[in-house]
C-alpha cells in the first residue's frame, strides 16, 4: 500500500485538508483509508457499555461489529505500535493517508498555515515531498500548493503516486 503522511502544526488545517481530499481522490478511482496518530490517550468506549466492561475485565482486544461497520479496539502494554506494524493490520487499498506520525520515515505532504506563527517543518525532513500552505514560502526547494485548492492537491497526490509506484522501493 502506498503511504502519504498529512503532517504540520496543530490548528494548520491536517484533518481538514484530508477530509477534502478523501472525495476527490475517491472520485479518481482510488481507494482510501486513513490512520490517525493522537497524542493524547483517547478512548472511543464509553463506561457501562458491554465492550467498555470486556475491556476493564482484562480483554486484550475487543471487537465490536454490526451490520454498518466494526471496530477493534486492543490494549497496547507498553510501547507504542510502530506505523508499519499498524499499516500491517489494515486492508489493502491503493493510499493510505497518514495523518501525523510526522518523525516516522516515508513521504510527507505538510499542512503549513502562516497564521500560526510556527515554522514549517520541512527544512528538518527531507522526505516532505511538498508543502501546502496559505502563504509564500521563500527558499523553499519542495514543490509549494496552494492550501485552499483542494483538487489541485489531489492532482498532485495522483502524480506523486505514479511516481511513486514506478520506483520499486517506494513505500
Amino acid at each position: 500500500m502506498k503511504t502519504l503522511g498529512i503532517v504540520g502544526w496543530s490548528g494548520s488545517g491536517k484533518t481538514t485538508l484530508l477530509t477534502a481530499l478523501i472525495p476527490r481522490l475517491r472520485a479518481r478511482g482510488l481507494t482510501v483509508s486513513t490512520v490517525k496518530h493522537a497524542h493524547h490517550g483517547f478512548d472511543m468506549d464509553r463506561p457501562g457499555k458491554d465492550t467498555y466492561r470486556h475491556r476493564e475485565a482484562g480483554a486484550r482486544e475487543v471487537l465490536v461489529a454490526t451490520a454498518h461497520r466494526w471496530a477493534l479496539l486492543h490494549e497496547v502494554a507498553g510501547q507504542e505500535p510502530a506505523l508499519p506494524a499498524l499499516l500491517a493490520r489494515m486492508a489493502p487499498v491503493d493510499l493510505v493517508l497518514v495523518e501525523g506520525f510526522k518523525t516516522h520515515e516515508f513521504p510527507k505532504l505538510e499542512v503549513h498555515r502562516a497564521a500560526l506563527g510556527k515554522p514549517p517543518i520541512w527544512p528538518d525532513w527531507p522526505d516532505v515531498a511538498a508543502i501546502a500552505t496559505d502563504a509564500p514560502l521563500p527558499g523553499c526547494e519542495r514543490i509549494v500548493l496552494a492550501l485552499n485548492d483542494p483538487e489541485a492537491i489531489a492532482a498532485w497526490i495522483m502524480g506523486f503516486l505514479a511516481i511513486q509506484r514506478a520506483t520499486p522501493d517506494g513505500p
